[in-house]
């Protein structure tokens, strides 16, 4: 559940909104419908890393690859897809701490309220 909701979110939302919204949207959706500390870690990973991934390819094929290999040339690779890889790895990243912490966040919250 917390997989779909982020990727459908994520892709809306990226629309019309910057690319850290899926830190938001993760931090969110693992604070509110986060069940357990590995579902609120490897869900948003997982998501970002396959829509960021699609994404990327659905932009950069039809083009046969000119920005992203020359975004490579910059970086020094050869190789266009290592682009692809790290800017899906990087981002999903980024998602997967951001909903770690938002079920941590839940979780303090809840606790310091029910102590209360």
């Amino acid at each position: 559940m917390v997989f779909i909701v982020i990727i459908i979110l994520s892709y809306l939302l990226q629309m019309v909104l910057p690319w850290w919204i899926v830190i938001i949207i993760s931090f969110a959706t693992c604070g509110l419908i986060g069940k357990t500390g590995k579902i609120a870690l490897w869900s948003p990973f997982f998501a970002i890393l396959l829509l960021w991934t699609g994404m990327a390819l659905f932009k950069s094929l039809p083009n046969n690859n000119i920005l992203a290999m020359r975004v490579a040339q910059m970086f020094g690779v050869q190789a266009w897809w290592l682009i692809l890889a790290l800017s899906a790895l990087l981002g999903a990243f980024a998602a997967a701490v951001s909903g770690f912490c938002g079920y941590h966040f839940r979780k303090a919250v809840l606790v310091t309220k029910t102590k209360s």
